[in-house]
Protein backbone atom coordinates (compact mmCIF):
# COMPACT_ATOMS: atom_id res chain seq x y z
CA UNK A 1 0.00 0.00 0.00
CA UNK A 2 1.37 3.41 -0.97
CA UNK A 3 0.62 6.44 1.13
CA UNK A 4 0.36 9.92 -0.36
CA UNK A 5 3.48 12.02 -0.10
CA UNK A 6 3.52 14.80 2.46
CA UNK A 7 4.38 18.38 1.59
CA UNK A 8 7.75 18.06 3.36
CA UNK A 9 8.59 15.02 1.23
CA UNK A 10 7.66 16.84 -1.99
CA UNK A 11 9.83 19.77 -0.89
CA UNK A 12 12.70 17.35 -0.26
CA UNK A 13 12.31 15.91 -3.75
CA UNK A 14 12.26 19.45 -5.17
CA UNK A 15 15.51 20.14 -3.31
CA UNK A 16 17.11 17.05 -4.83
CA UNK A 17 16.02 18.11 -8.33
CA UNK A 18 17.41 21.62 -7.75
CA UNK A 19 20.71 20.07 -6.55
CA UNK A 20 20.92 18.18 -9.86
CA UNK A 21 20.42 21.46 -11.72
CA UNK A 22 23.10 23.04 -9.53
CA UNK A 23 25.56 20.30 -10.49
CA UNK A 24 24.83 20.82 -14.19
CA UNK A 25 25.41 24.55 -13.80
CA UNK A 26 28.69 23.90 -11.97
CA UNK A 27 29.88 22.03 -15.06
CA UNK A 28 29.53 25.38 -16.86
CA UNK A 29 31.28 27.30 -14.07
CA UNK A 30 28.02 28.78 -12.72
CA UNK A 31 26.75 28.78 -9.16
CA UNK A 32 23.17 28.63 -7.96
CA UNK A 33 21.29 29.67 -4.85
CA UNK A 34 17.57 29.07 -4.48
CA UNK A 35 15.50 30.57 -1.68
CA UNK A 36 13.28 28.52 0.61
CA UNK A 37 10.29 30.43 -0.79
CA UNK A 38 11.09 29.16 -4.28
CA UNK A 39 11.42 25.57 -3.05
CA UNK A 40 8.07 25.86 -1.27
CA UNK A 41 6.48 27.35 -4.39
CA UNK A 42 7.88 24.65 -6.68
CA UNK A 43 6.79 21.92 -4.26
CA UNK A 44 3.26 23.31 -4.14
CA UNK A 45 2.98 23.66 -7.91
CA UNK A 46 4.62 20.29 -8.57
CA UNK A 47 2.38 18.21 -6.34
CA UNK A 48 -0.70 16.45 -7.60
CA UNK A 49 -2.78 14.24 -5.28
CA UNK A 50 -3.25 11.69 -8.07
CA UNK A 51 0.26 11.67 -9.52
CA UNK A 52 2.28 12.57 -6.42
CA UNK A 53 5.64 14.16 -7.30
CA UNK A 54 5.62 13.15 -10.96
CA UNK A 55 4.69 16.67 -12.20
CA UNK A 56 7.50 18.21 -10.13
CA UNK A 57 10.23 17.76 -12.73
CA UNK A 58 8.07 19.43 -15.39
CA UNK A 59 7.36 22.40 -13.09
CA UNK A 60 11.09 22.82 -12.42
CA UNK A 61 11.82 22.63 -16.12
CA UNK A 62 9.11 25.12 -17.08
CA UNK A 63 9.51 27.61 -14.23
CA UNK A 64 13.28 27.51 -13.63
CA UNK A 65 15.30 25.72 -16.29
CA UNK A 66 13.60 27.24 -19.35
CA UNK A 67 13.74 30.79 -17.95
CA UNK A 68 17.32 30.32 -16.86
CA UNK A 69 18.33 29.01 -20.29
CA UNK A 70 16.71 32.00 -21.99
CA UNK A 71 18.56 34.42 -19.73
CA UNK A 72 21.85 32.62 -20.34
CA UNK A 73 21.30 32.81 -24.10
CA UNK A 74 20.63 36.54 -23.75
CA UNK A 75 23.98 36.88 -21.98
CA UNK A 76 22.53 37.82 -18.58
CA UNK A 77 24.63 35.12 -16.89
CA UNK A 78 28.13 34.05 -17.87
CA UNK A 79 30.81 31.76 -16.46
CA UNK A 80 31.75 32.43 -12.82
CA UNK A 81 28.38 34.07 -12.04
CA UNK A 82 26.32 32.87 -9.13
CA UNK A 83 22.63 32.90 -9.97
CA UNK A 84 20.16 33.65 -7.18
CA UNK A 85 16.55 32.63 -7.65
CA UNK A 86 13.89 34.10 -5.38
CA UNK A 87 10.22 35.05 -5.47
CA UNK A 88 9.28 38.66 -6.11
CA UNK A 89 6.35 40.45 -4.49
CA UNK A 90 3.99 39.11 -7.20
CA UNK A 91 4.98 35.51 -6.55
CA UNK A 92 6.99 35.28 -9.77
CA UNK A 93 10.51 33.92 -9.94
CA UNK A 94 13.29 36.48 -10.11
CA UNK A 95 16.77 35.65 -11.33
CA UNK A 96 19.73 37.80 -10.32
CA UNK A 97 23.49 37.68 -10.02
CA UNK A 98 24.97 37.42 -6.58
CA UNK A 99 28.55 37.34 -5.45
CA UNK A 100 29.95 34.04 -4.17
CA UNK A 101 30.96 33.78 -0.53
CA UNK A 102 34.74 33.61 -0.35
CA UNK A 103 35.97 30.05 0.00
CA UNK A 104 32.50 28.52 -0.22
CA UNK A 105 30.76 26.69 -2.96
CA UNK A 106 27.33 27.92 -4.04
CA UNK A 107 24.55 26.17 -2.21
CA UNK A 108 20.88 25.62 -2.57
CA UNK A 109 19.14 27.24 0.38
Amino acid sequence: VFHPLLKEQIRGIAGIQIQLLHKRLQDNDLGLTVSDAVLDNIATLGYDPVYGARPLKRVIQNRIENQLAQQMLQGNFVASDVIAIDLDSDGELSFSKTSPVAGEESAVA
